[in-house]
C-alpha cells in the first residue's frame, strides 16, 4: 500500500494499483457507470457504460492472453478510485501501438493518483516485449489531463476537430503519442 498527501484539501489516501481480475467485472462497470456523470471529459456518461459486467468480465481473462494489453485499478480497500487500460491492436501491422485510457473518480483527483497511475502503464508498457509507442485521445479543453499527459512525455500529434457531440455543442479532440 502506499500514501499520497494532497497539501490543498489535506487528505491522505492509502491506495495499492493491481491488475484487474475477473472478479473485479461488476465493481468496474459500476465505477464507469458513476464517474461517467462526473465529467463531461469521458466518452461515455451516468450508466452509459456499454459493457455488461459478465462481458467486462470475459475481456478480461481475454486481456491476459494478449500481451499489449493490461487494466489496472487504483484501489483503496474495496474501492475503486481510478482505472487505466492500454489496449494493442491484434493486427500484426498495429501491435507496437497501444492507446491509453485512464479514469480517476472526481472525488480523488488533484491527490497524484493519475500520475502513478500513468507511470504504472507506461512502466509496464515498456517491459511488455511489444508496445513502441502509446497513444491516447482527450478533449482538447481538457487542461489539467493534457498537462499531466506532456509532464510524463506525450507530444501532440494532431487534432481532430468537431470530434465530440454533447448535444448542444461540438468540442476538438487532441491525439497525443509518447514514443517509447
Amino acid at each position: 500500500m502506499e500514501q499520497l498527501t494532497n497539501r490543498k484539501k489535506e487528505v491522505i489516501v492509502t491506495y495499492a494499483i493491481r491488475s484487474a481480475q475477473p472478479e473485479d467485472g461488476t465493481k468496474i462497470i459500476e465505477f464507469y457507470n458513476r464517474v461517467g456523470g462526473e465529467t463531461d471529459y469521458l466518452s461515455f456518461g451516468h450508466d452509459e457504460y456499454s459493457l455488461s459486467a459478465e462481458s467486462l468480465t470475459q475481456v478480461i481473462v481475454q486481456m491476459k492472453k494478449f500481451k499489449g494489453t493490461c487494466m489496472f485499478l487504483v484501489i483503496e480497500g474495496e474501492e475503486i478510485l481510478g482505472i487505466g487500460t492500454i489496449d494493442s491492436s491484434s493486427k500484426p501491422r498495429y501491435r507496437h501501438v497501444g492507446t491509453l485510457g485512464i479514469v480517476i473518480s472526481q472525488s480523488h483527483t488533484g491527490n497524484g493518483l493519475g500520475r502513478v497511475l500513468m507511470n504504472t502503464l507506461i512502466d509496464w508498457a515498456k517491459t511488455n516485449g511489444q508496445t513502441e509507442k502509446i497513444s491516447l485521445v482527450t478533449r482538447a479543453d481538457n487542461e489539467r489531463a493534457i498537462a499531466l499527459y506532456k509532464k510524463v512525455g506525450f507530444e501532440q500529434e494532431g487534432t481532430f476537430y468537431r470530434d465530440v457531440y454533447d448535444g448542444e455543442r461540438y468540442y476538438d479532440n487532441l491525439s497525443m503519442a509518447l514514443y517509447l
